[in-house]
């Protein structure tokens, strides 16, 4: 359909109108009229007044950005004197046997060897016993 929109002439889709027609129970001067409010041609005082609230409400996103975020506990890791001692034998064998090719990479934990071209790494795990 064509209208004739301020010395414009618009082509609105009959589709469209019949659609809003029959799904607002609305005459067909009304349904171009939304039509017109809807696709930015015409203004509507009701439509401005909520995009306005709508504009005033904040959301969660944006309030969670402006807040400080909490600071946490640093992790205390308990470290068994058995798991000490099997590290520092570990080490100390393979210190003996391949010198400066050794690395410790975490502390009572990993253990890196250098032989030749390849490189293993040795990772000490404790297993704690099962709570009853």
């Amino acid at each position: 359909m064509k209208y004739n929109f301020n010395s414009k002439i618009i082509v609105i889709p009959d589709a469209e109108l019949n659609k809003l027609m029959s799904s607002l129970d609305i005459s067909q001067n009304e349904a171009i009229e939304l039509w017109l409010c809807d696709n930015g041609y015409d203004e509507d005082e009701e439509q401005e007044e909520l995009d306005e609230k709508a504009s005033k409400v904040k959301i969660l996103k944006e309030i969670d950005r402006k807040l400080p975020k909490k600071e946490r506990k640093p992790v205390v890791r308990k470290i068994s004197d058995e798991k000490k001692t099997l590290f520092g034998q570990i080490l100390s064998n393979l210190e003996y046997d391949y010198g400066e090719n050794v690395e410790i990479l975490t502390e009572n934990k990993l253990i890196s060897v250098k032989i030749g071209d390849k490189t293993f790494k040795i990772d000490v795990i404790e297993q704690r016993t099962k709570k009853s």
